[in-house]
């Protein structure tokens, strides 16, 4: 997974007009904002005072499905050695320059991880374990494609540290999976599964994908049963986007793929919110469900806006007051790689852009910080805790944004029941309503 800039990508917010047309933004504007003079930037930023988040990209696919626009690449196979190599280097550079902090979270995302030979991921594992404190009991995910499952990788996974996999099924209908370019099957969808369960992993994960072409209701419930049935541990249900320069994108305009159906995709997403509550799962974050016990803590680290490092090409970081990320190119990046070096000097210092492979940073500003937090925070079925809001900023959630939640609240988008603040299930379906009401002008 990675973390991007825009607002929509950031957010992966759901847009679905719910039969009732195109709802206008909330459009809101805030009197001149004064905050305590001891309050300053560094309180509102993300710091390395407590363990951070690790993402880890690996660009690599054997082939692209038509939707997908992430940083991944198929044919560049030749690559992967001398990519390995620079990853094994970059992690060690972060490694000295973070003075070796300590990690709660991995995951390994793409592209196509499990793509890669199995000595490569252990590899990597064991630099990430030699330049890190990884802390006992941490959450450590594998991304994989069914097709790449089988008892040999799965053991080497467990092996090398992992216990936790995340496997991109996105339907079990044949036809979709065929119309989307995947490579699977659903009974090699199934199959994955099980064989991860039999090897040993006790927190598996699967992508399921709604509002696609030529997919009904009936076709939508199915691969939630199958789900269900497969007594996977977390769900990650994600709306199709149809993003600009896709070959899906290419097929719809000209007429070859139908265009989505937002009121179906609705339809959709509230299934699953039946669905899934009726099979005992937990829908703690507006795309994710999960068994008691199993929400992903990696992807909370991003919701509760705590620090995070990217690492590989194209992989976004956050910490430090600093949003930053690394070039796209892989072969830029590799020789990028090759020459870079910390000193001692910057050690635990704010990032600067050149550094390593980084070629993108912003600061993030006091605003920034609260906007972001409440963004990402009402996406989380906990909502946004006010007495939290107070202490990472030093001025109430009121004080800020008073004006803007009760609107919110009148137009039956999030509910305050005094000690915070969430989304109601018709704000599930309109997220982006509510969440742009919370940019402050001029961030």
């Amino acid at each position: 997974m990675i973390i991007r800039r825009s607002l929509d990508s950031v957010l992966g917010t759901l847009s679905v007009s719910r039969r009732v047309g195109r709802r206008a933004l909330i459009k809101l504007s805030h009197p001149p904002l004064k905050f305590p003079d001891a309050i300053g930037v560094e309180r509102a930023g993300n710091d390395l005072r407590e363990p951070i988040a690790v993402y880890i990209h690996i660009p690599f696919c054997l082939s692209k499905c038509n939707y997908c626009d992430f940083n991944t690449y198929e044919g560049i196979e030749s690559l992967i050695p001398s990519f390995v190599n620079a990853l094994s280097s970059e992690i060690g550079l972060w490694g000295t320059r973070l003075s070796r902090p300590d990690v709660s979270t991995v995951f390994f995302g793409g592209g196509t991880p499990s793509y890669l030979p199995a000595g490569s991921i252990t590899l990597l594992s064991e630099r990430l374990r030699e330049a890190t404190n990884i802390v006992p009991g941490a959450e450590v995910t594998l991304e994989a494609n069914p097709d790449d499952v089988n008892a040999e990788k799965a053991y080497a996974w467990l092996e090398a540290g992992f216990n936790r996999i995340s496997i991109g099924i996105q339907s079990f209908d044949d036809q979709i999976l065929h119309a989307l370019s995947r490579r699977h099957d659903s009974d090699q969808a199934r199959l994955a599964v099980a064989t991860a369960r039999s090897a040993g992993f006790e927190n598996i994960s699967i992508d399921l994908m709604f509002g696609l072409p030529n997919q009904s209701l009936t076709i939508w419930e199915d691969s939630l049963k199958r789900a269900i049935e497969l007594e996977t541990d977390h769900l990650s249900l994600y709306g199709l986007q149809i993003e600009p320069g896709t070959p899906l994108e290419r097929d719809i305009k000209r007429g070859t793929a139908p265009t989505p159906d937002d009121d179906l995709a609705a339809d959709m997403y509230e299934m699953a919110m039946d669905y899934l509550c009726e099979a005992g799962y937990e829908h703690y974050e507006i795309s994710n469900w999960c068994k008691p016990g199993f929400r992903s803590r990696h992807n909370l680290a991003y919701w509760l806006n705590q620090p995070y490092l990217g690492v590989g090409p194209g992989a976004h970081s956050s910490m430090m007051d600093r949003r930053f990320a690394n070039m796209k190119s892989p072969r830029r990046y590799i020789s990028a790689i090759a020459s870079a070096s910390v000193s001692d000097e910057v050690v635990d210092a704010p990032v600067e852009q050149g550094e390593i492979a980084v070629d993108f940073v912003e600061v993030t500003s006091f605003e920034m910080a609260m906007s972001e937090t409440m963004m990402l925070g009402m996406r989380l079925s906990d909502g946004m805790r006010k007495s939290e809001f107070q202490r990472r900023f030093g001025i109430s959630m009121s004080g800020v944004y008073g004006q803007e939640i009760s609107k919110l609240v009148s137009t039956g988008l999030v509910e305050d029941d005094g000690d915070r603040i969430r989304l109601t299930r018709h704000g599930k379906l309109l997220g982006n309503n509510a969440f742009e009401s919370f940019i402050i002008a001029g961030d």
